[in-house]
């Protein structure tokens, strides 16, 4: 664990994570939680811990030809990193977006708790899925 960072430090941290989404390099997605880290998409229960991480964001591979996080406004408000997106993504030939925003807190240099609000039934309809991905991918 590194030392704390800066607002500056943690809006870099954030821009590096979108990039690593677009690359989709989920290793370095999950490397970059803490051991403990928390992925919680608001709608669902938490995944817990960075090995866990790394199964739900490799899990959501399956059929994913490409995603870009569109970062819209990105800053700190009370030392939590916020990030407005759209995740534009192409699934299985499929072309889809979905309005999201990204809440996290850092221990270190790393990411404790990612939350995600955004709106489920359109993400997966969007993603052209009929049945939630969440239990297949824990």
């Amino acid at each position: 664990m590194g030392a704390t960072l800066s607002d500056e430090g943690k809006i870099a941290r954030g821009r590096e994570m979108a990039e690593a989404w677009r690359a989709m390099d989920w290793r370095k997605v999950a490397d970059m939680f803490t051991p403990d880290g928390v992925l919680h998409s608001m709608m669902v229960e938490p995944v817990v811990g960075r090995e866990a991480v790394y199964k739900r964001v490799a899990g959501l591979a399956d059929g994913l030809e490409q995603i870009t996080l569109q970062l819209h406004h990105i800053g700190v408000i009370d030392g939590v990193l916020f990030m407005e997106r759209t995740d534009e993504f192409t699934i299985r030939g499929r072309a889809g977006s979905a309005p999201v925003v990204g809440v996290l807190e850092f221990e270190g240099d790393l990411i404790k708790t990612w939350r995600e609000y955004y709106d489920r039934a359109h993400l997966l309809k969007a993603m052209g899925l009929v049945e939630d991905f969440d239990a297949k991918t824990r």
